[in-house]
C-alpha cells in the first residue's frame, strides 16, 4: 500500500471511490457534500492535507485535514469496503496525524456519522474521545 497526496489527475478514482464510502455525497439536495466539488475545491486550496491511498494502482482510501493554526481537522476519511480491516485505515489515520503535528497542531477534531458504532470503536482505539460539544452548522452557497 502506498500513501500520496491526491492530485488532479485522481479525482475521476476519488469519487468513484467516495461513492461507495459516502453515498450521501451524492444527494444534490446536500449540495455542501457532493464530492467532485469538494475534491476540486480541496485541491484548488493547496495545503497538500489530502492523501490516498493506493494498492496496485486502485485507489482504496481518502483521508482529507485541515488546519487553521488552532486545531485540525479529519475529513473524508474513509476506506473501501472491501479493503477494510486490513491496517489502510490506521496507516492513513497516523499519516494525517503526523502531517498536521509537524504543522504544529495541538489537537485534531473530527466528525462521524452518528449510528456508525464501527468507526466510533476505531476512533476509540486511536485515541480519540467524544468531546462535550455540540456542532453547528450553516450552509453559506
Amino acid at each position: 500500500m502506498n500513501i500520496r497526496p491526491v492530485t488532479a489527475a485522481d479525482t475521476d478514482a476519488v469519487v468513484e471511490l467516495w461513492r461507495a464510502v459516502f453515498p450521501a455525497y451524492f444527494d444534490p439536495a446536500v449540495p455542501q457534500r457532493l464530492a467532485r466539488p469538494n475534491i476540486e475545491r480541496k485541491l484548488a486550496f493547496g495545503d497538500g492535507l489530502f492523501w490516498l491511498a493506493e494498492e496496485q494502482g486502485a485507489v482504496v482510501g481518502t483521508v482529507m485535514a485541515g488546519y487553521d493554526g488552532h486545531r485540525g481537522w479529519i475529513y473524508n476519511f474513509g476506506v473501501h469496503p472491501a479493503q477494510r480491516r486490513r491496517g489502510v485505515a490506521r496507516a492513513m489515520l497516523a499519516h494525517a496525524e503526523a502531517a498536521l503535528a509537524a504543522l504544529g497542531c495541538p489537537k485534531i477534531n473530527l466528525h462521524m456519522v452518528a449510528g456508525n458504532p464501527r468507526a466510533g470503536e476505531f476512533y476509540r482505539a486511536a485515541g480519540y474521545v467524544v468531546d462535550d460539544v455540540v456542532a453547528f452548522g450553516k450552509r453559506v452557497a
